[in-house]
């Protein structure tokens, strides 16, 4: 009803409630009844109408012939067959640290130094306790050795040889901890230089000089050895534990030509609590210069020879519990279609099963689709 009609309507009623003092009451009663009549009329009038929503351009891709396939590739990066953590034994204040990421080191090579004030102060206090036990212990086997002597003429009683000779032991062992403390504070001397225990690479700096560690606090990272592993993480460790001692191939990401042999070393026993993925390491027998720490390789993963279509990891969604994808049917509208995937790359995903040549599947924005949504075939992905 029109603000216009109610207006009007209210003055009318105005004005007749003024005239109805000496008019009967039965008279209005028509009235009433034509202005509930017109007012019913004016309301069945409205309709509200319901605008279509948009259709919404989309990306797709054309599913053309199936795809053979033998091997699946994953990404990894070269790591040192042997990767030590190297930390001081000690609390303090770093003084030094003579290496930096990158350099080559020897063993028994000095790569950090804690500053060594107070534990050369402890070594000077048990080298003097060592001293006094010293003289404690000569004076104590002097004394026994007289007594010894006069104990035969009878000039002593035999309680008194027994006393002196108790004295000259417990001075004996007083020199002994003595002395083992001496070693300890010389050992903890020791401990305020970080040396390399053997051969090879840093490849981690997690501390600097003037900074405070605590005992067992990661410092540097060392890179034993030159013998390299492939690590690369997969979603299907099962696969790969029925193939143990198989060997595969390592390309170079940048130049594929760059490639060698990778013998399956371990897969981590539990998944990364982030990924949901198992760490793989493969032994590079003979890896090529080229191979350097933490360069980018691929790694084919041998798998039983199938035939399925590749189509972006982004055009994958979800139907209840089941993998699906959206297809674009020929009303142009999308509708959601289960599928069955038969492996995964880095970028794509193989459908074994679920779409037919000639299918147009929506590869991007899936999430933000619903099925049955209006659609409109935008830009062809090759």
């Amino acid at each position: 009803m029109s603000n216009e009609f109610i207006l009007s309507l209210r003055q009318c009623l105005h004005h007749l409630s003024g005239a109805a003092r000496n008019i009967p009451l039965l008279s209005f009663i028509p009235l009433v009844i034509m202005v509930f009549a017109i007012s019913l009329l004016t309301g069945c009038g409205e309709k509200t109408v319901d605008t279509p929503k948009p259709a919404r351009p989309v990306r797709y891709l054309v599913i053309a012939s199936p795809t053979s396939f033998a091997d699946l590739q994953r990404t990894g990066e070269i790591h040192a067959h042997d990767e030590t953590a190297l930390s001081f034994r000690l609390d303090g204040r770093i003084l030094s640290r003579r290496v930096d990421i990158g350099d080559r080191v020897k063993a028994g090579q000095r790569l950090a130094t804690l500053d060594d004030v107070s534990v050369k102060n402890r070594l000077a206090a048990a080298q003097a306790d060592v001293e006094s036990a010293k003289a404690s212990a000569q004076a104590a086997g002097l004394n026994l050795s007289r007594m010894q002597k006069l104990m035969p003429t009878g000039a002593i009683a035999r309680a008194q040889l027994d006393s002196v000779r108790a004295d000259w032991l417990v001075a004996n062992a007083r020199l002994k901890s003595s002395v083992a403390a001496r070693r300890d504070a010389e050992e903890n001397l020791s401990w305020t230089r970080l040396v390399a225990p053997a051969d090879g690479v840093i490849t981690g700096v997690s501390a600097s000089a003037g900074e405070v560690v605590n005992a067992g606090q990661t410092v540097l990272t060392l890179a034993a050895g030159d013998a390299r592993d492939a690590v690369f993480a997969t979603t299907e460790p099962a696969q790969l534990l029925a193939q143990k001692g198989a060997a595969f191939r390592v390309y170079l990401l940048d130049d594929p030509a760059v490639s060698t042999t990778g013998i399956l070393r371990d897969i981590s026993p539990q998944a990364d609590p982030l990924t949901r993925t198992w760490r793989v390491r493969l032994s590079l027998p003979q890896p090529p210069a080229a191979m350097a720490l933490g360069a980018s390789v691929t790694v084919a993963l041998p798998v039983p020879r199938a035939s399925g279509y590749v189509i972006p990891a982004s055009a994958l969604s979800r139907s209840g519990d089941r993998p699906a994808v959206f297809v674009i049917d020929s009303r142009m509208q999308a509708q959601l279609r289960q599928v069955v995937p038969a492996g995964y790359t880095a970028s794509s995903i193989i459908i074994s099963s679920g779409l037919h040549p000639g299918d147009r599947v929506i590869t991007a924005g899936v999430s933000k689709l619903s099925s049955g949504e209006n659609v409109i075939a935008g830009e062809r992905q090759p």
